[in-house]
């Protein structure tokens, strides 16, 4: 008998392992099936040069059996085995891995690559096991021997028998605690469930001895019929993952199915994307653009990520890496061999591999809209009500630095063809007279095509892009230009389409009535930095406008954030000086300064309701009107 001490450096290292590397406790059995799955492996690539050799796939599997009255859990594979001296060298080092090391020496270019890089996988067993036995005998000896330790305090390693080649691993499950039901790896729904969530696709069966019950011989014409017990050996894993079989094989009922067994969403996908790249990095995946929003979509619990594995092992359930923030609404999965995994399999490097991948499948996602917006123009407005205000965030953070990526998939409600547009739509559509891409913002269609600034635009037949989304004009002001068209706000000072004519007319009215808008300057000081005589009314009296960065509609959107950012936009009272109210200011202006006062505030007041803001004084606008009605 063998016993040694482990070769490396202490008990603290192993607790370390068990505890910190691992998130999960379950995680040992996937480790486990993993390093059963390595050992055929094994053996099918010596069969690749020795031609002594035969590897039927058939007479290879990984078996798994549960005995609560022993509180064993067993791991059985009929793969390569391990020598005494791999068992020391394999089992006696922690953080060395036999897999890597076989790989190493095995290169092979057919894909069938082994999945064990990781080293320290098998001492994830020890979370759930207070006693971890292996028996093992290599292909080509007669001889088997037993690996055995408690932890830390090192291993035993003894002759022993097996009647055939491969490795049996007998985990003695640690007794329950209060904080700690270790019991659960002895049931087999549970057993069953991990093997599913994190082992379905290995390649080789994975078997249990399952129960169930039967009606008994003879009683199954019987009313009630009489029911037995039996168990039977099933294959409890799908070996062959969706994502490995040619698309031509696939229908689309076979990634919707996918879709639910995987609960990427209780909706339907409204579309899926199978990737198979082969450059300079190796994967696959399959992609879903989902029909609706998640309840938790936009609020802080929400993880996005896609699943990834290795070699059809799952190696994290969210890897937010592989996603950019703007397109955190896709589900999937990816599966590459390429990937450098740190330690475990849970701890991914960030490494040139999983950059490449992720902007390929930024890439391919992006295609996939535009197809979408291209072709089936019904299903990407479905996608756009769901998720447009995802694509919207993402071109105005990271300070406008996905812009040119996202701006082509932005639609907004048109003025002049009543639905959703596209900035390109638009830009095609432009009269050549057009010097700006004109849009409204406001609370709703409905509220904005009764504002007063988009009359002058819309009588010159001009499209108007109506903002009824928060993000919309912040969006838009970080784009700035599209296809070297200005962006401009209805309510913006100069709109740039005003005749010379119209403006000289304009210019000598607000010039004759200098010393009235002085005047109403005065009276409205702190709340408007200038009044003026309109160019942009035609049947209204009055309108806001801004100057500066800050919109009006900007202005209400960051007073009602939480933080209550105190951003006032500079506004500007326009008076439509063709309109019988501009020629009472001009009376009071002349006879009565008290009423010019009254006249001057309640057209302020109109104002800011008209642009959905709040007044400052409710008492004393109602008190106003009163004044004029009397």
């Amino acid at each position: 008998m063998i016993k040694q001490e482990f070769k490396a450096e202490s008990k603290r290292l192993l607790e370390m392992m068990i505890n910190s590397i691992y998130t999960q406790r379950e995680i040992f059995l996937r480790e486990l099936i993993s390093n059963a799955s390595d050992a055929i492996d094994k053996i099918y690539y010596k069969a690749l040069t020795d031609d002594n050799l035969v590897f039927n796939q058939a007479d290879y599997y990984v078996k798994v059996t549960a005995d609560k009255e022993a509180r064993t859990l067993t791991i059985t594979d009929t793969g390569i085995g391990m020598t005494q001296e791999e068992l020391e060298n394999n089992l006696g080092v922690i953080a060395k891995s036999g897999s890597l090391a076989f790989k190493k020496d095995n290169e092979s270019k057919d894909g069938h690559n082994i999945i064990g890089q990781f080293g320290v996988g098998f001492y994830a067993a020890f979370m759930v096991a207070d006693r971890v036995t292996v028996t093992s005998r290599a292909l080509g000896s007669d001889d088997a021997f037993k690996w055995e330790s408690e932890g830390a305090d090192g291993y035993t390693i003894v002759p022993s028998e097996k009647a055939t080649v491969g490795t049996e691993i007998v985990l003695h499950i640690k007794p329950n605690t209060e904080d700690d039901n270790y019991d659960e790896f002895l049931e087999e729904y549970r057993l069953r469930s991990v093997i599913k969530k994190y082992s379905d696709f290995i390649r080789y069966p994975i078997k249990m001895d399952v129960k169930g019950q039967r009606p008994k011989a003879g009683s199954e014409g019987e009313e009630e019929a009489e029911l037995e017990s039996y168990v039977e050996e099933q294959t409890v894993n799908s070996m062959v993952p969706i994502w490995r079989k040619n698309k031509s094989e696939l229908t689309a009922a076979d990634y919707e199915q996918f879709y639910n067994e995987k609960r990427y969403g209780f909706d339907k996908p409204l579309k899926h994307l199978h990737i198979s790249a082969d450059g300079a990095v190796v994967y696959q995946a399959i992609l879903y653009i989902p029909e609706s929003t998640p309840f938790d979509y936009y609020t802080k619990e929400y993880e996005k990520g896609l699943e990834l594995y290795s070699n059809g092992v799952l190696i994290m359930n969210k890897c937010a890496d592989l996603l950019p923030d703007y397109f955190s609404f896709v589900k999937g999965m990816v599966d590459s061999e390429d990937l450098s995994l740190n330690i475990s399999r849970e701890m991914l490097q960030h490494d040139r591999q999983l950059t490449l991948i992720a902007k390929n499948i930024k890439n391919k996602i992006k295609s996939q809209l535009q197809s979408l917006q291209k072709d089936e123009r019904d299903k990407y407005e479905t996608f756009y009500k769901a998720f447009g205000r995802q694509l919207k965030f993402g071109v105005y953070s990271d300070y406008g630095m996905n812009k040119d990526t996202l701006q082509d998939l932005l639609l907004f409600y048109s003025s002049k063809e009543k639905k959703l547009v596209s900035l390109d739509e638009y830009v095609s559509r432009m009269p050549e007279d057009q010097k700006f891409i004109y849009y409204a913002a406001g609370d709703s269609i409905e509220r904005i095509e009764k504002l007063p600034a988009i009359e002058l635009v819309s009588d010159k037949g001009y499209e108007i892009l109506y903002f009824t989304d928060d993000i919309d004009e912040f969006a838009i002001k970080t784009i700035m230009s599209y296809k070297e068209n200005q962006f401009k706000s209805v309510s913006s000072g100069d709109l740039g389409i005003e005749s010379d004519a119209d403006k000289d007319g304009q210019d000598a009215e607000e010039s004759g009535s200098k010393e009235l808008f002085e005047q109403m300057q005065t009276i409205l000081s702190g709340k408007v930095i200038k009044v003026k005589a309109s160019k942009r009314l035609k049947s209204h009296p009055v309108c806001l406008s801004s100057e500066g960065e800050v919109s009006i509609e900007m202005e209400k959107i960051l007073k009602a954030m939480p933080n209550n950012q105190d951003v006032q936009a500079e506004k500007v009272l326009e008076i439509n000086v063709n309109h019988p109210v501009f020629q009472s200011l001009k009376e009071a202006a002349d006879k009565d300064a008290e009423k010019l006062n009254l006249y001057t505030q309640l057209l302020y007041n109109q104002a800011l309701l008209i642009e959905g803001l709040p007044i400052q004084d409710p008492v004393a606008f109602t008190n106003a009107i009163c004044k004029v009605m009397v």
